[in-house]
C-alpha cells in the first residue's frame, strides 16, 4: 500500500525534474489550502522531528489470512488471530527497516539517533532543516495561516529509487497537518481539494470529521410524532400492529429470535457514537418503561474516546435521534447482555471513522490524514489529552449506523482503513455498517455531475455508492419494511417509506470471491438497464448491501416524546444484536464468536428470507429492484435466526 497524494502517471510526468539519478519524486502538493501563505525559508539551523511510515508485510495476503479464518469451508475457522499476532504479521518486513536505515546512515543520520515505533511502522529521528532537505532533496519554508497558524512544509520531496518501495510517506513535508478549529455541529467546511476520490471527485479538507453533525445524510429520519395514548392503544394488540409500529417484540416476531436470557461475560456489543450525537437518559427509561421494564435506568458501558462526552446540552432529534435509537433497540433485544458505548470525539472537533479505529489500535494511529482525522491536544479548547491510540477493547461485534459517501474521501484513505477492518476481523470482531437512506444516491440524495465529478441535487447523474460499505471485510446492513396492512408474518419488501436502502457497487473496492457468485448470478440473471455512464456495470467490484433488516416504523422515545423513526440507521443495530445472540449460543457451546461475516453469510443463502419487492430509486431513476437472490437493494435478505442459528452451530 503506498501512501501518495500523486498517481503513477503523475510520478512518471514529473520524471524530468528528478533531481539526481538515483532519487524519484515521492510526494508532491500542487498548491496550498485556502488560508496559508509563504511567509518565509526555514532556518537550515532548524530541528524537525522526521518521521517515516514504512510499509507494511503482507497485505498482499490479507484476503488469504481473512478467509482462513472466516470461510466455513476452512479447517481454521473461528480461530482468530491475537492482536500481537497481527501486529508482527503485516510489520514491516527486515528488508524494509534495514533499507530504510541503510538510507538514513550512508545519509550522514547516525544509527544512534533513529528509533523504532512500538506499533513496529515507523522510524523517528530529529534532523536539521539542512539535513532533512539534503535527505530529501527538497527545501522547506514555513506558511502561516490567517489565523495566524504557522507551519513547517516543503512542496515535494525525494528518495531513493530502491527506497521507495519500502516507505509509504514521511513527515514532516508536504503534509499541512496544521489543524485549524472548527465549530461544534457546524457542517463541513469546504476546503480546496487536496486528493481526488475514485471517481474523479475533489476530496474536500476535514470531510471525514463531519459525522456527528447534526446536518448529516446518513442520520436517521424522523416521522410522525405520536401521542402517548395513541400509541398505548395499538399496542395493547403490538404484533398485530407491527406494520405501523415497529417495537422489539415486532422484531422478534418478524426474525424468529427470543428475548435474551443469558449473558456471557466473553461476549460483548458495541454502538459506536459520533460527538454531539447523544443518547438521553430519560428518554432510555421512557423506551424502557414500555419495552423492556427490568432495563429501567439502565445504562450503556461508556468507552470515552479522545473526550467522547454524552453531551445534554443540545438536544432534539438532530442531537438524539441517532444514539437514542441504537441504544434503545440494542439495549433490548440483548438484554441481559450489557452494550458498550463508544463515545467517540469532543465537541470541537467532532471524529472520524479513523479516529475510533485508533483507539481500537494504536499501531493504526501513526498513519492517520492530517487533513482528514483529529489531532490532540485539541487546538481551540476541546479534549486536551493525547489522543486515545490504543487502550480500548473491541466487542465482538460493534455496529455503526453512520457513514460517507465514497466519494467524500481519497481511495487511498478508504484503502487504508478496509485493511484495517481486515485487521480486527482476524481478530474476531464482526463489523456491521448502515448502507445508507437515499437508493443508488448518496447520503443527502446527492449524485454525481458527469460532467464536473462534482455533487449535484440527485434528481440526476451517477451513482454516489457508501463508504464503509464497499469495503469488503464489513458487513453492510439495507433496510426492509414490513408491506402496508400486511401482518408481521408476510414477506417483507425493500424500504420504500421516507428512506430507500443504500445499495450499490464501489468505484474502489474489487469483487471479493466470498461475494463473486452472487454477483455474478445477478448480473447475468437480472441485468439493470443502466450502463457504465451510471454505475461501475464492469462486474468486478464489491457489491452492496450484504443483508437487511427492517427500517421503518420503529418506535424511539426522543426528548421526551415517542416518533416514528426510519433508516439504516435501525437495521444495522438490529442485525447486531441478532449476531450477538448468535454469538451468545457459540460461546455456551464452546465454540467462537463468528467474527468477519460475509463469507458465512454467503454461504448460508438459506438462511435468509429473500426480499423480492421493492427498488431503491435515486440519481433520477429507479435504482435496482429487489429480486430472488442476492441484489443492490437488500442483499441477501432478512434474518432467519433459527438458520443463522442451526448453521453457526455446524461450525467449529
Amino acid at each position: 500500500m503506498h501512501f501518495s497524494l500523486f498517481t503513477l502517471s503523475a510520478l512518471v510526468a514529473s520524471s524530468l525534474a528528478i533531481p539526481s539519478v538515483n532519487h524519484v519524486l515521492h510526494e508532491k502538493r500542487d498548491r496550498l489550502p485556502p488560508g496559508w501563505q509563504h511567509h518565509e525559508k526555514l532556518a537550515s539551523t532548524k530541528v524537525l522531528p522526521m518521521k517515516i511510515a514504512l510499509t507494511q508485510s503482507n497485505l498482499d495476503r490479507a484476503d488469504e489470512f481473512i478467509m482462513d479464518v472466516s470461510d466455513p469451508a476452512s479447517p481454521n475457522y473461528g480461530k482468530h488471530w491475537t492482536h500481537e499476532d497481527i501486529a508482527n504479521k503485516f510489520a514491516p518486513s527486515a528488508e524494509t527497516v534495514a533499507t530504510v536505515k541503510s538510507w538514513l546512515t550512508s545519509s550522514g543520520i547516525a544509527s544512534e539517533r533513529i528509533s523504532r515505533s512500538q506499533s513496529l511502522g515507523w522510524l523517528k529521528f530529529d534532523a536539521t532543516v539542512a539535513e532533512a532537505e539534503n535527505l530529501l532533496k527538497t527545501e522547506y519554508h514555513l506558511y502561516k495561516h490567517e489565523t495566524g497558524k504557522p507551519h513547517v512544509s516543503c512542496s515535494e520531496y525525494h528518495v531513493p529509487e530502491h527506497v521507495t518501495p519500502h516507505v509509504d510517506f514521511i513527515t514532516p513535508t508536504v503534509h499541512f497537518d496544521a489543524k485549524i478549529p472548527q465549530g461544534v455541529a457546524k457542517p463541513v467546511e469546504k476546503r480546496a481539494p487536496t486528493s481526488t476520490a475514485a471517481v474523479g471527485r475533489p476530496v474536500q479538507t476535514k470531510a471525514a470529521l463531519g459525522l456527528g453533525a447534526p446536518t448529516s445524510g446518513s442520520l436517521p429520519k424522523k416521522g410522525q410524532t405520536l401521542s402517548r395514548q395513541s400509541l398505548l392503544d395499538d399496542l395493547l394488540d403490538e404484533i398485530k400492529n407491527c406494520n405501523k409500529f415497529i417495537t422489539p417484540n415486532c422484531l422478534r416476531a418478524l426474525y424468529l429470535f427470543p428475548p435474551g436470557k443469558t449473558a456471557n461475560p466473553k461476549n460483548s456489543y458495541g454502538i459506536v457514537e459520533y460527538t454531539p450525537q447523544a443518547y438521553l437518559q430519560g428518554d432510555l427509561d421512557l423506551f424502557f418503561a414500555n419495552f423492556s421494564k427490568n432495563q429501567v435506568q439502565r445504562t450503556p458501558t461508556l468507552a470515552s474516546i479522545n473526550g467522547g462526552v454524552v453531551q445534554t446540552q443540545q438536544q432534539g432529534f438532530a442531537f438524539n435521534g441517532e444514539s437514542d435509537l441504537d441504544l434503545e433497540y440494542a439495549m433490548a433485544l440483548i438484554n441481559p447482555q450489557k452494550t458498550t458505548l463508544y463515545q467517540v470525539g469532543d465537541l470541537v472537533q467532532g471524529a472520524s471513522f479513523n479516529d475510533f479505529l485508533d483507539a481500537l489500535d494504536g499501531s493504526y494511529c501513526a498513519g492517520d490524514d492530517p487533513f482528514q482525522d483529529a489531532s490532540y491536544p485539541s487546538p481551540n479548547g476541546g479534549f486536551q489529552g493525547p489522543k486515545n491510540c490504543g487502550g480500548f477493547a473491541a466487542t465482538k461485534v460493534i455496529s455503526t449506523s453512520y457513514g460517507y459517501n465514497e466519494a467524500d474521501l481519497s481511495a487511498t484513505y478508504e484503502r487504508r482503513q478496509c485493511m484495517e477492518y481486515m485487521k480486527l476481523g482476524l481478530a474476531g470482531t464482526s463489523f456491521l455498517f448502515s448502507s445508507g437512506d437515499s437508493g443508488v444516491g448518496g447520503n443527502g440524495k446527492r449524485c454525481i455531475d458527469p460532467e464536473t465529478k462534482e455533487y449535484n441535487d440527485g434528481k440526476s447523474g451517477i451513482f454516489n455508492p457508501g463508504f464503509p460499505s464497499g469495503c469488503p471485510y464489513i458487513t453492510s446492513v439495507g433496510a426492509t419494511q414490513i408491506v402496508p396492512n400486511a401482518s408481521v408474518t408476510a414477506p417483507e419488501k425493500a424500504c420504500e417509506t421516507v428512506i430507500f436502502s443504500g445499495g450499490g457497487f464501489s468505484n474502489v473496492f474489487p469483487l471479493p470471491d466470498y461475494q463473486s457468485s452472487a454477483v455474478k448470478s445477478w448480473f447475468t440473471n437480472f441485468p439493470p438497464p443502466y450502463g457504465a455512464d451510471r454505475f461501475n456495470n464492469s462486474q468486478a467490484t464489491r457489491g452492496f448491501p450484504d443483508i437487511s433488516a427492517n427500517g421503518a416504523n420503529y418506535v424511539v422515545a426522543v426528548t421526551g416524546r415517542f416518533s416514528l423513526v426510519y433508516g439504516t440507521s435501525a437495521s444495522s443495530p438490529t442485525v447486531g444484536a441478532i449476531i450477538t445472540l448468535v454469538n451468545e449460543v457459540r460461546l455456551y457451546a464452546g465454540k467462537s464468536t463468528l467474527g468477519f461475516l460475509n463469507p458465512f453469510l454467503y454461504a448460508n443463502p438459506g438462511a435468509f428470507n429473500d426480499i423480492k419487492l421493492g427498488s431503491n430509486p435515486g440519481c433520477g431513476t429507479q435504482g435496482f429492484q429487489a429480486v430472488a437472490g442476492w441484489d443492490p437493494v437488500t442483499g441477501l435478505g432478512t434474518p432467519s435466526f433459527p438458520k443463522i442459528l442451526g448453521a453457526a452451530l455446524k461450525l467449529p
